[in-house]
């Protein structure tokens, strides 16, 4: 049986920037660009009327930026991810963008393997965060959040405390980028079972999305080869 590519809009005001990733994205046969544009506000047009699996929003552009255009997504209910772009000195526009419903971040001087690895991840339902953009989100945070960096780290792991067991596996990986049919075959339980951690979680942190759980799980050490002591086991 065939598997139906993944179908992508792109929305970048700057036409080099933009060939550049459907050049990117032309490598992966299982991606297919759908639409293109450099404005947001039209981009949530072609969202409605294409309904691709994910857009790739630059976070700035013109009139409607990428921010905007991802929280109107969201408002419309329509089920595409949202994958934004963002470049060094964004992180105010990153931490607004996580509030507002995106899926993931890529930095626009990454490598090109993490644009694949990001459509791929926001298209199977996971949350992706390059490895620069977590570091960088933490920082920021540390550096202009209330309270020292040390403050808010032990915040961050009292929080993830909290969690049983197996709700902080959970968290581990979707902070490592896996969608929940990988979470279960990691963990060897149905998908099922990881929709109701992966909800609990949500619930318990106090965040909007997997995005942003992933944030805190960072600000915690919360990643793969790293354990957060203490808290319920189940």
């Amino acid at each position: 049986m065939t598997t139906a590519p993944i179908r992508v809009l792109l929305a970048d005001d700057e036409p080099m920037i933009r060939a550049g990733l459907r050049a990117v994205l032309a490598t992966d046969p299982g991606i297919e660009i759908v639409a293109e544009t450099g404005d947001g506000r039209e981009a949530v047009e072609l969202v409605r009327r294409h309904r691709p699996d994910v857009a790739v929003l630059d976070i700035r552009m013109p009139g409607t930026d990428g921010i905007t255009a991802a929280a109107e997504i969201r408002r419309n209910g329509l089920a595409t991810g949202v994958l934004m772009l963002t470049t060094f000195g964004e992180d105010d526009y990153i931490l607004r963008a996580l509030s507002g419903g995106a899926n993931g971040f890529l930095i626009k001087s990454g490598e090109p393997e993490e644009l694949l690895a990001g459509v791929h991840a926001v298209a199977g339902g996971a949350a992706y965060l390059s490895p620069k953009v977590a570091a960088r989100v933490v920082a920021h945070l540390a550096a202009t959040g209330a309270g020292s960096p040390a403050d808010r780290r032990a915040g961050a792991r009292e929080q993830v405390a909290a969690l049983t067991t197996r709700e902080r596996d959970v968290l581990t990986l979707i902070a490592a980028g896996l969608s929940n049919g990988q979470i279960a075959r990691r963990l060897g339980v149905v998908e099922g079972t990881v929709k109701a951690h992966v909800s609990s979680i949500l619930a318990r942190l106090g965040v909007a999305n997997r995005a942003a759980a992933a944030v805190l799980a960072h600000e915690a050490g919360l990643t793969l080869g790293a354990t957060c002591a203490g808290g319920p086991r189940d």
